[in-house]
């Protein structure tokens, strides 16, 4: 006989284990969590170099992630960095745009001359003269905050069945029935859509159009480099989108901000964007790169508008999308599960509007 869920959520990344939790929290709901891999948080979650910066993910981003922050630092998985974006001689109105755009949305920047960003990040090569600083961004501890979440799914009730990815996906008149990769069967009330880069695929799977969510690359590098690597450097981003870089734990992540569009993977770096990124760090600055230590890609997944998928579905209010986060998923985890949650539940929506975020954008 099948088990029988009201709730069953794919995927057990961020996303998934986020919502798993919030659901539990607040629902006496049978949830179920499944989990292609043999781990949660095998792909995007686990391989994040994250960060929580209000910027990031653009104004339309924004208030999921200040919605997020206080939570964020209550769990205890945020440590201050800052972050400084950069621009070279002939940027100075782009990084003033940049500022300008953030600071009309309620973000602190303050805009710093070529004296201003050298003070924060030693050995500046000359033609880097100035720069904006968000002095609220914070380094975030993605595993601890995945485990949080799994945890509170866990004691709320919620299982976890790994190696068990979706198969097929049959509408019956009261919802799923399911048929899963390790053999079982499960019935759902509401099959919740958290599947990453494979959203569009289980979208397929249930019979329903696909939004165009669509997989892209990201690779970061670890390198060792002649000298100490500045405890207090800031997360330094370039204005034209070419590279970031941030310390970790002695050692700097590099990534060449690389978004390539790719198939839903295992994903791996490619040689030549990890050289890109180097030359392109070399660029920045004088600090001598000894070896790559260590290299790794992601995948982060896009809607069309590169805004987030949150709702059911309008052909079918059995099916609830909670995709298209892009990079941005771990800094906006607690308010956007919050928001799905609630509006699973058919709770009022709390302080963030779900409108924006809603499948039934896309006609």
């Amino acid at each position: 006989m099948d088990a029988a869920f009201d709730i069953v959520i794919v995927g057990a990344g961020m996303a998934g284990a986020s919502l798993a939790a919030a659901i539990g929290a607040r629902a006496n709901a049978r949830v179920l969590l499944l989990e292609a891999e043999e781990h949660p948080g095998y792909h995007a979650t686990g391989r994040s170099a994250a960060f929580w910066t209000e910027s990031y993910g653009g104004p339309g981003v924004k208030p999921l992630t200040t919605a997020s922050g206080p939570l964020l630092r209550d769990l205890g998985v945020l440590t201050p960095r800052g972050a400084l974006t950069i621009g070279r001689a002939g940027q100075e109105g782009e990084v003033a745009a940049f500022a300008a755009r953030y600071r009309a949305v309620g973000v602190e920047i303050d805009l710093l001359d070529r004296a201003g960003i050298e003070a924060r990040v030693p050995n500046l090569r000359a033609d880097w003269t100035s720069g904006a600083l968000e002095p609220s961004t914070c380094d975030i501890d993605v595993a601890a905050l995945h485990q949080h979440y799994l945890g509170q799914a866990h004691r709320h009730g919620v299982p976890l069945w790994c190696r068990a990815g979706l198969l097929a996906a049959e509408r019956t008149t009261s919802g799923w029935s399911l048929a899963l990769a390790d053999g079982r069967r499960v019935t759902a009330g509401v099959l919740v859509n958290a599947a990453g880069a494979w959203a569009d695929p289980v979208a397929r799977l249930a019979g329903l159009g696909p939004l165009g969510i669509a997989p892209y690359r990201r690779t970061v590098a670890q390198l060792a480099v002649e000298g100490p690597v500045p405890d207090d450097l800031p997360l330094v981003l370039d204005v034209a989108g070419c590279f970031y870089f941030k310390p970790e734990s002695g050692r700097l992540w590099l990534s060449p901000h690389d978004e390539t569009p790719s198939a839903p993977c295992d994903a791996a770096p490619e040689e030549i964007d990890v050289a890109l990124a180097v030359d392109r760090f070399e660029q920045v600055v004088d600090w001598p790169v000894r070896r790559v230590e260590h290299r790794w890609a992601g995948l982060r997944s896009f809607a069309p508008d590169r805004l987030p998928v949150y709702g059911f579905a309008p052909q079918d209010a059995a099916f609830f999308w909670f995709a298209g986060q892009g990079g941005f998923g771990i800094q906006t985890a607690p308010a956007a599960a919050d928001l799905a949650a609630r509006l699973l539940m058919g709770e009022g929506h709390g302080g963030v509007d779900p409108a924006a975020y809603s499948p039934a954008r896309f006609g």
